[in-house]
């Protein structure tokens, strides 16, 4: 059973990163005018960070592969943006409640990639395979 549930946590956890670099890729000048909105250095240098962490961290993730360093950059990398993209105690009072369960929410990811840093992918992964070899 752990090994199913490992493997689901994965999917879901990737179900979240996947879809949203692969909309930096196809929006890709949208996605560097938000970074830029916030003022943070080199948009288009992050932008194509973000969809490359996105992505392959995803990849990874789905199919198993080193996904103790995946996850915790996954961790980082959703930290980070919440801390940018989701900062609640500088959002105007309408928008601050929102702001705050995303930041929360977020959180919850960074949580449970950690777990996932921590422990593995388990035995139906890629990494599994190469540790029985």
């Amino acid at each position: 059973m752990n090994n199913a549930l490992n493997l689901i946590g994965r999917l879901l956890l990737a179900a979240l990163f996947l879809p949203a670099g692969l909309s930096k890729l196809t929006g890709f000048e949208g996605t560097v005018g938000y970074i830029a909105s916030v003022s943070l250095p080199m948009p288009t240098v992050a932008a194509a960070a973000a969809l490359v962490v996105e992505i392959l961290g995803s990849i990874a993730l789905i199919i198993g592969f080193q996904t103790r360093i995946a996850a915790a950059v996954l961790a980082v990398f959703t930290l980070v943006a919440s801390v940018f993209f989701h900062a609640f105690w500088a959002a105007a009072p309408e928008q601050a409640f929102v702001q705050q369960l995303l930041f929360f929410k977020n959180i919850g990811v960074i949580g449970g990639l950690l777990v996932l840093a921590s422990s593995g992918a388990g035995a139906w992964s890629l990494d599994a395979k190469k540790e029985a070899q």
